[in-house]
């Protein structure tokens, strides 16, 4: 996972480079959005033709995938269809053009409308009559069919009526040199309906301040993307398996925020 390619990547050169890779075929990463830099890093270090990406779920229904050498042509992409179809669907159903984002239906070129081989527990299918089912994600197509991921649906932030999608804001932060981590939720804001919000884990010995970050994003974001607020921690931010549990940090805060409303009233 990218939180693996990360760490490694921050080793200092002379116990990084120690290590005979001459037999590596293939690396493959998944389960979370890559900052561009630390893919630059990779495909510069191994070759575009070892570096692999897959997007895909648990489900295992439809899965995309590329090198790195097709993602420098097509620069944040997850891939394209590998046995499956794709596509992109608005508010009200309808198909959308490439370009235009909207959430992303996947239906396997093997499906069989009476041969479903699981079902959810706890949560509401997202499979539609034709088969295609989606993971909750947000996204568009490229003309050459290429898919590149905005964020989830659940995820996604409503600031004064604009969409902003976290992963592209925390990709912006992770460019900082002294940034560990980041995750960008949103928050509840009398004015903006949400604001963004940016909890950031700084590398160990670093002392950026917020406003430093700030003037970071500032260069590389429009004015509605950038976070209200800035929230540092110590504490790692992803689980295990390098996934951002943005809903349950989201729950806390408004949790803590409601606690201070209550206690001050």
């Amino acid at each position: 996972v990218p939180t693996m390619m990360n760490r490694i990547a921050r080793l200092p050169d002379e116990v990084r480079l120690s290590y005979d890779l001459s037999s590596l075929e293939t690396l493959w990463h998944t389960a979370a959005p890559i900052p561009p830099a630390l893919k630059e890093f990779w495909i510069d270090w191994l070759g575009g033709e070892r570096i692999w990406e897959m997007y895909g779920g648990t489900e295992g229904f439809a899965t995309t995938q590329l090198n790195g050498t097709e993602w420098l042509a097509h620069r944040g992409s997850v891939g394209r269809p590998s046995g499956c179809r794709i596509l992109v669907r608005g508010e009200n159903g309808e198909e959308l053009p490439p370009g235009e984002v909207g959430e992303i239906y996947m239906r396997s070129d093997n499906w069989q409308s009476d041969a479903e081989t699981y079902h959810y527990v706890g949560a509401d299918s997202r499979r539609l009559p034709d088969g295609f089912e989606s993971f909750g994600d947000f996204g568009w197509v490229d003309e050459d069919g290429y898919l590149y991921i905005a964020d989830r649906r659940t995820d996604l932030i409503l600031a004064g009526g604009r969409n902003v999608y976290p992963a592209e804001v925390e990709a912006v932060l992770l460019g900082h040199p002294e940034v560990a981590e980041a995750i960008v939720i949103g928050l509840p804001d009398a004015d903006l309906g949400a604001r963004v919000h940016a909890i950031v884990r700084l590398e160990e010995g670093a002392s950026a301040s917020a406003d430093a970050l700030l003037d970071f994003a500032r260069e590389r974001l429009v004015a509605y993307k950038l976070p209200r607020t800035v929230e540092f921690t110590g504490e790692p931010l992803r689980d295990e398996a390098g996934k951002a549990r943005r809903s349950r940090l989201r729950e806390e805060r408004i949790a803590a925020m409601a606690s201070v409303d209550t206690a001050s009233t």
